[in-house]
């Protein structure tokens, strides 16, 4: 019989707040320190071609807390970039490379929940487990912001609301939804809202009118506009508007919560856009609201 000999992973409880902080506590053990040092945490960005190089990696130190246990804090005021961060531990004496992939313990999440920031820049940081059992934290940032509430439907039209944080709405404000890969097919509608709120109805059928031969995204984008302003003195010389908002608008998502990935969990019913051409709203892998339309054979004649 053979026994195995090789350590578990290293496990961590993770505590997230309201502003974006997280607190990670792990059980190492007391044989994780040598001469007093102890391991580090480290969040490394999943994709980045420079890995260990500027932006690419937080290091946070590991503080002892007793039998064995420590404590790493990624705080409210990090800067880490949009993605999605792996979770390692690095021992002492060792380099990044023999880095550990760290295991997800208990996840306190409840901060999170119903969140109303009365900042216009948004930090999201969400810990989860990965699909092969390691933790991540999701990130995001986002100012301004546009976060997507209730869609609800009448008839093959789809209405959004949701509050807008950051930026307000102009005399010419719209929400532009655009074919993804075709700079050239786009839409838009009107948007109204007050007091931090935003409120718009798409009707369906205006996505399905060009040719429909497979499946295609299209994105949704709120372009906040000014009061009054003229196009000539809209944009800036960085690109931005004249109230900061992104010049090709701001992106309506849905990352105020706890939900790290709606894509597959959040699921809206299918409604017809046109003869033989099927809308189905959707969030994707990023929590970005987008409307799929592809062919429908069942409604085709």
């Amino acid at each position: 019989m053979t026994v195995s000999t090789e350590r578990p992973a290293p496990r961590a409880d993770c505590t997230a707040d309201a502003d974006g902080g997280i607190v990670f506590d792990l059980h190492l053990g007391p044989e994780s320190y040598e001469d007093g040092e102890a391991p580090e945490l480290l969040l490394r960005l999943r994709g980045a071609k420079n890995k260990g190089g500027d932006g690419t990696t937080v290091r946070l130190p590991l503080t002892p807390l007793g039998e064995g246990r420590l404590r790493a804090v990624l705080p409210s005021t990090a800067e880490p970039a949009e993605g999605r961060w792996d979770v390692h531990v690095r021992a002492p004496g060792t380099g990044d490379d023999g880095a550990v992939a760290v295991a997800p313990g208990i996840r306190d999440v409840r901060l999170l929940m119903d969140r109303t920031p009365d900042t216009g820049r948004i930090a999201v940081r969400i810990p989860y487990p990965t699909a092969d059992g390691r933790l991540a934290v999701r990130c995001w940032i986002r100012s301004p912001h546009a976060e997507a509430g209730p869609v609800t439907f009448d008839g093959d039209a789809m209405t959004v609301a949701g509050a807008l944080y950051g930026t307000v709405l102009g005399d010419d404000a719209r929400v532009e939804v655009r074919l993804a890969g075709a700079p050239d097919r786009s839409c838009r509608v009107p948007v109204t809202g007050k007091e931090g709120t935003f409120s718009f109805t798409l009707p369906l059928d205006r996505l399905g009118a060009g040719p429909v031969t497979g499946q295609q995204l299209w994105t949704l984008w709120l372009m906040p506009g000014t009061a009054g302003g003229e196009p000539s003195e809209r944009t800036r010389t960085d690109g931005k508007q004249a109230d900061g908002s992104p010049a090709d608008g701001v992106r309506i998502s849905r990352i105020l919560d706890d939900v790290w990935d709606r894509k597959n969990s959040f699921v809206y019913p299918g409604r017809s856009a046109g003869e033989g051409v099927r809308a189905i709203p959707c969030y994707s892998g990023d929590n970005d609201l987008c409307v799929r339309i592809e062919p429908d054979p069942a409604q085709a004649r």
